[in-house]
């Protein structure tokens, strides 16, 4: 790694001017960025990660603002390095995407969705290389290569919504990389993907690096994502910057009760716990009155706080004999659910794309079934199926003895009082335009519980108690709370119908993992306060491990192995099983050790 200094950010800081007052997304850091190292910086959301970036990069959008300090870029082209916050406009725009370039979170979002992904691309050399149409397309679909994109015609040709999640990641790559810039900020881009996706991503961003002898500064919330890129670790807390080392010495001696926290967040793969350890075991925070906060550290260290949450492997095997004493309450048998694939000139369906393909399975009553798979494997689709969601093709489901597929609408409605979901996003799956509490009470109305709107209003508010969420909130819209508060709003709702049987669809695969411990805990207590049922999708196998008493592992439509979930994982049967869990990131001292000796 090289000791030369591109980058050197001096006592920054960017408020936002809000109705209920200032608030400080950043506040007063500094750090430094030298060539060919990767800078993690890590923190919940919320923590000023992303606003820095912003800052860098001058896209501070209103009402916010860099308030103070030095940007200092050290070009290649000058003798003197430049602050980036003293310069005009017209000057940025040359350092910013040519010189110094971002990866940005949600690819969906950031990729124009009426013009092709090569035009796109081709856009940043013709406005940055000056580089003719036919240049510029040579350099995409070479740029589509290195960023192992298969079949890069098609991609350069493709509209966005006709790509999965991890190629419209790589092509956000190929962009950021096109102009090959010193400085590439990644904000967050391996959030909500597969593991052996991430895993590819990470690798293809440490070869880039590499080729180009550039510096990466890599945004995340998860620690275990940094252990596998990092060099050095910023780790922010409300704006601030509360620890900052060699990616080693935090891993091994973390200073810091948050980092700390955000190293014990993450589910284990050596052992099972009874619950996840979360920020409030290791640290308390007060807001005082001037806005400034006071972190009071607690005394319980990683170890102390495990420890009594560990479960001896004895109990697991007794409770999974104990579950497996009672018939099944849902029976899966030979489900297949196909979609229209390719269809010839008279409209009839030719192809078919089998997204569910002959999947056979019991769940037994309280237990949580784990279905974990790449996507696109079927695991979506095989709950929505069960549930009369999505038409199944052919195949049984009994729940409780009686087949949901032979149901008709009136015996369905009833049936989904006792079956219920909470989807992936918690935003898209709650109306904007109604408040919390009417989102809350609308299933009562419709399956007409409880007598009078009073009534419905008073269970919405023991409810919103249940997830740990004030009264006050009863009266607020979705946009008014962070991920994790919106997740706790879907599970309540899903609760409101008193079901007994939940299908969870990836309802943590964003969320920060401290938010995601708390979720994870909570669905685990509602399920031993109220007897529950769950099935629990997810593509993340170290969170299907810890939920779950016996997993499936799902790919292209089929069952590749099932059984208990400690056992997978130990001792997988299933070369793609041993590729999910190799995939994982592991976060530990060894495996650091041995990247940095690469």
């Amino acid at each position: 790694m090289s000791q030369d200094k591109l980058l050197e950010v001096k006592n920054l800081s960017t408020v936002f001017n809000t109705i209920e007052g200032e608030i400080r997304a950043v506040d007063d850091i500094s750090f430094t960025v030298h060539q060919g190292e990767t800078v993690g910086i890590v923190g919940e959301s919320g923590s000023g990660k992303s606003v820095t970036a912003l800052s860098l990069m001058r896209l501070v959008p209103n009402p916010g603002k860099i308030i103070s300090g030095n940007i200092l870029y050290h070009s290649a082209t000058n003798a003197h390095a430049v602050d980036l916050l003293q310069i005009p406009e017209s000057e940025m725009r040359l350092h910013r995407g040519n010189e110094i370039s971002m990866i940005f979170q949600e690819p969906m979002s950031s990729l124009n969705p009426v013009f092709r992904c090569g035009e796109q691309v081709a856009e940043v050399l013709w406005l940055h290389q000056k580089m003719g149409k036919q240049e510029a397309r040579n350099k995409v679909l070479e740029l589509f290569g290195k960023v192992q994109l298969g079949n890069p015609e098609r991609i350069y040709a493709a509209y966005p919504h006709q790509l999965s999640g991890g190629q419209k990641q790589r092509v956000m790559i190929a962009m950021a990389m096109a102009c090959q810039p010193k400085i590439l900020i990644a904000d967050e881009p391996t959030t909500a993907l597969d593991v052996t996706v991430q895993k590819a991503i990470l690798d293809l961003m440490n070869d880039l690096k590499k080729e180009l002898n550039s510096a990466v500064l890599f945004i995340s919330h998860d620690l275990g994502v940094i252990a596998e890129i990092a060099d050095r670790v910023i780790v922010m807390f409300k704006g601030k910057i509360v620890e900052q080392g060699n990616v080693l010495d935090i891993f091994a001696n973390p200073k810091h009760p948050y980092t700390r926290s955000l190293l014990a967040c993450r589910p284990p793969l050596d052992q099972r716990l009874r619950r996840l350890p979360v920020v409030s075991d290791f640290m308390e925070v007060r807001q005082l009155k001037d806005g400034e906060i006071d972190i009071r550290e607690k005394n319980g260290t990683l170890e102390q706080v495990v420890y009594p949450m560990r479960i001896p492997s004895f109990e697991t095997k007794k409770r999974l004999l104990h579950l497996s004493e009672k018939p099944p309450i849902l029976e899966v048998k030979g489900l297949k659910t196909w979609f229209s694939g390719k269809k010839n000139w008279l409209g009839q369906t030719t192809e078919y794309v089998k997204a569910v393909d002959d999947v056979s399975f019991e769940v037994y009553p309280g237990e949580t079934l784990g279905l974990v798979g790449e996507s696109g494997c079927g695991k979506t689709t095989l709950g929505r199926t069960i549930l009369g969601l999505t038409k199944a093709q052919t195949g049984k489901v009994m729940y409780k003895g009686r087949s949901l597929l032979d149901m008709n609408d009136d015996q369905m409605k009833e049936i989904r009082q006792e079956m219920q979901i909470i989807f992936q996003d918690p935003y898209a799956s709650l109306n904007p335009r109604m408040t919390i509490g009417s989102a809350i009470m609308e299933p009562m109305r419709v399956h007409k519980l409880y007598v009078t709107d009073e009534e419905r209003e008073e269970r919405a508010l023991q409810l919103l108690d249940v997830v740990n969420l004030e009264p006050k909130y009863f009266h607020r819209y979705p946009h008014e709370f962070s991920g994790g508060q919106r997740q706790r709003v879907a599970i309540a709702r899903a609760l409101a119908l008193n079901p007994k049987f939940i299908i969870c669809d990836e309802s943590v695969s964003a969320l920060d993992v401290s938010v995601q411990a708390q979720v994870l805990n909570l669905l685990i207590d509602l399920r031993e306060k109220y007897k529950f049922t769950y099935i629990f999708i997810s593509h993340d196998l170290s969170v299907v491990k810890f939920m779950s008493d016996r997993m499936i592992v799902m790919n292209q439509g089929k069952i590749e192995e099932q059984g208990p979930a400690d056992e997978i994982y130990e001792n997988p049967k299933s070369a793609y099983t041993a590729q999910l869990i190799e995939s994982i990131p592991k976060g530990n001292l060894d495996s650091i050790r041995e990247r940095m000796k690469r």
